[in-house]
């Protein structure tokens, strides 16, 4: 075959951009993550070269950074090429490509991460970094790899020419060992990260892990630190996600050290031997998570003064309490954070006592003083022998300051302004954190009279035209034995990176059964495309003034903190419109048609509507929209449904159903929809197919929930 030399340039350089553009093939959420409207720069891990392939002369191919990382149903490969021009003329990167197959034969298809798909050229005596990724299926390992290193050779039959391979040793890991750290490239500055320590609290259901990860700047210029994402791994291969504190916005300067805290909730039936700390990132525009660094995470160690579930008794004029101090959290609050304290208050004596007139103050590093207010939690009036009463003390302070330790400082009121010092609680400021429920879980509050349990049940996003509106259906169940209200929430979203967006939750007006289940929405307004992954939601119940907050109360604190992990999001719309999940309601649509009568277009369809009637809810800013759009653009147009009219009757159609254009609950046969459209009927030749889809709406925004493809003028089944 001949080929002239510009041709071959030309070929050569339409294959290598094939290769580094194509889209991937697998998303790690099933397209969860809505692509984002920028490249991410991405992190690299830092570790010793697997092998080296030459290229020509005493220039070289480094194989290094081969981590792998699971995900639903297959794992993601990410290596880099360290390309070493020790020539004396450019060296075109264009011109080679790397290979990755299993030591059975399988090639697997490798792709360019996209903040390097630029990168060619390199110049005399200088050494370049290109990364790549791929995906193998969930039972390949790395040492069954083997990396092929090819160039462009349009003198061979296939147009290239094996130049090297390197395959993965046997021996080959990539954990940092408990005691050792590991460089991350972040932005081109290498960052040595270790774990410093691990703490570890429990109770009845779950394991709350704290790791101390120490992030120091080796290089020359300040490094940001990405939205990483943290995972425990067990030795089963669970991952649980981790929140991280400290983490938004920050910066490293060149040799300083950093601390960023790790917390988490694992289920106490699974082992803690083997735990491994994974570090993550996830690149929105490719719909991954790459692998930055593992971690063989450290022996638990024992925190000092720390007073958690310790009894201590105190004695007054009336007899003998004892005391335990539950929890210490810190939690975000607007341009503030809340310090709170809960505690319980035992009667182990033979005869009933009175409630106490506590008080007290926070003290943080045995200096600074902060005002802390009661709130009574549980609803008693007195402590009958063998019971017990919960407490809360909160404080506000600037989000931005600082602490190792922190102290309650419990008090009694003697007087008018009097008081007397009762007891001093204790604990560390890394262990403040709130319990995480990971995805599935159910969370009880156990307060005397508040009892009820939480748990998410989905996640939506409303799209819009310049901004979303995420939101969270959170099921909760009112486990009193008499009718009550359902607690006034506060609710916040929390992304990767740490950045806190306040949520408006639904309200629930009427008072739930015993045993009886309302879902409440919480919901944010986000910058358009934002991603959803890795983000978890805090909820606590709503203080005013000291006492829980009402219906009608402006919330200016909140206690019995908790945090929910988020599933995943579905963002493909099902294929058919029977049976669409428009919670609290299910909706169907069959024996659709399409006719024109003169200048109108008229769309007849036999739906059903159907509710849950066991749960309470608020569809205030909901609607049913269901759109027509023609596949060559001759037409298209929506119309609205609201909820609220849904369960009502419309007592003018009585005589005549056929009259009435909302939908309503139950069954109806040949509803219409007109749409007036003078112009339609001169394009009957070009009308083939439309679709008709059905979103719901929330606030005047949209999420697809379901779509036909359906031929004009015909009935579908």
């Amino acid at each position: 075959m001949n080929v002239s030399k510009k041709t071959t340039q030309i070929l050569l350089l339409s294959a290598a951009l094939t290769l580094s553009t194509v889209a991937p093939a697998f998303a790690d959420d099933g397209g969860t993550t809505p692509p984002s409207s920028s490249s991410t720069v991405l992190s690299t891990g830092s570790a010793p070269a697997l092998g080296q392939v030459t290229v020509n002369g005493s220039s070289f191919f480094e194989l290094k950074n081969v981590t792998i990382l699971p995900e639903k149903g297959s794992k993601t490969v990410t290596f880099t090429v360290s390309v070493h021009n020790e020539g004396t003329t450019d060296l075109l990167f264009i011109d080679y490509w790397p290979r990755v197959k299993t030591k059975s034969g399988n090639q697997i298809s490798v792709r360019i991460l996209p903040q390097d798909k630029d990168k060619n050229k390199i110049t005399p005596k200088s050494v370049q970094d290109i990364s790549f990724y791929a995906t193998v299926n969930e039972t390949t390992e790395l040492t069954d790899l083997i990396f092929q290193f090819i160039k462009w050779d349009f003198s061979q039959p296939n147009f290239e020419r094996t130049i090297g391979e390197v395959a993965v040793p046997d021996n080959y890991s990539i954990v940092t060992a408990a005691n050792d750290a590991h460089l991350i490239n972040m932005g081109g500055t290498e960052v040595k990260t270790s774990i410093k320590k691990m703490l570890m609290t429990k109770n009845e259901k779950n394991f709350t892990p704290t790791v101390i990860l120490n992030m120091e700047n080796v290089g020359s210029r300040t490094a940001a630190v990405p939205a990483y994402q943290f995972l425990i791994r067990t030795s089963e291969g669970y991952m649980y996600p981790l929140d991280a504190k400290n983490l938004k916005d920050l910066a490293i300067n060149p040799q300083v050290n950093k601390e960023v805290e790790l917390t988490g909730s694992v289920p106490v039936s699974v082992s803690t031997e083997g735990w491994q700390l994974v570090v993550t990132q996830n690149a929105a525009d490719i719909k991954l998570n790459l692998p930055i660094a593992y971690f063989e995470l450290p022996l638990v160690s024992e925190p000092d003064t720390v007073d958690s579930n310790k009894e201590y008794n105190f004695t007054n004029k009336e007899g003998t309490y004892t005391t335990k101090l539950n929890s210490f959290q810190r939690l975000p609050m607007e341009d503030q954070d809340i310090l709170s304290a809960n505690l319980t208050l035992l009667n182990k004596g033979t005869d009933s006592l009175p409630l106490p007139e506590l008080t007290g103050h926070f003290l943080l590093d045995d200096k600074v003083k902060v005002e802390a207010k009661l709130i009574q939690t549980d609803k008693v009036i007195g402590l009958p022998s063998g019971s017990s009463a919960s407490f809360q003390f909160i404080g506000k302070m600037p989000y931005t300051y600082q602490f190792s330790n922190v102290k309650l400082v419990l008090q009694e009121k003697t007087g008018e302004k009097e008081t007397e010092d009762l007891l001093e609680f204790a604990h560390r400021s890394e262990l403040l954190n709130m319990p995480y429920f990971n995805v599935g879980e159910v969370y009880k509050n156990t307060d005397v009279g508040r009892n009820a349990s939480y748990q998410v049940r989905s996640v939506k996003t409303y799209s819009g035209d310049t901004a979303d509106i995420f939101t969270v259906q959170l099921e909760t169940t009112n486990l009193e034995k008499r009718y009550n209200d359902v607690s006034k929430l506060v609710a916040q979203f929390k992304t990767g990176d740490g950045s806190i967006y306040p949520a408006t939750v639904s309200e629930i007006k009427n008072k739930i059964t015993p045993g009886g289940k309302a879902m409440l929405v919480l919901s944010s307004t986000l910058p358009k495309g934002f991603p959803t992954s890795n983000m978890n939601v805090m909820i606590g119940e709503a203080i005013t003034d000291n006492k829980f907050s009402t219906e009608k109360d402006t919330a200016d604190a909140y206690v019995n903190a908790v945090g929910f992990w988020l599933p995943n999001e579905s963002f493909v719309a099902q294929d058919d419109l029977l049976n669409v999940d428009l919670f609290p309601y299910t909706f169907s649509v069959n024996k659709i048609n399409t006719w024109l009568d003169r200048e109108k277009l008229k769309l007849t369809f036999n739906y059903e509507l159907t509710k849950n009637l066991l749960m309470s809810f608020n569809t205030e800013g909901r609607k049913l929209v269901i759109g027509l759009e023609d596949e060559n653009g001759n037409k298209s147009f929506m119309r609205e449904f609201d909820f609220k009219d849904f369960d009502q009757i419309d007592v003018t159609t009585d005589t005549d159903v056929s009259k009435d254009t909302k939908i309503r609950l139950g069954k109806r046969d040949g509803f219409v929809i007109e749409e007036r459209d003078q112009d339609l009927i001169f394009h009957l030749e070009t009308l083939k197919t439309y679709k008709l889809s059905i979103y719901d709406s929330f606030q005047g925004q949209k999420k697809l929930l379901a779509t036909k493809t359906i031929d004009w003028f015909s009935t579908t089944d």
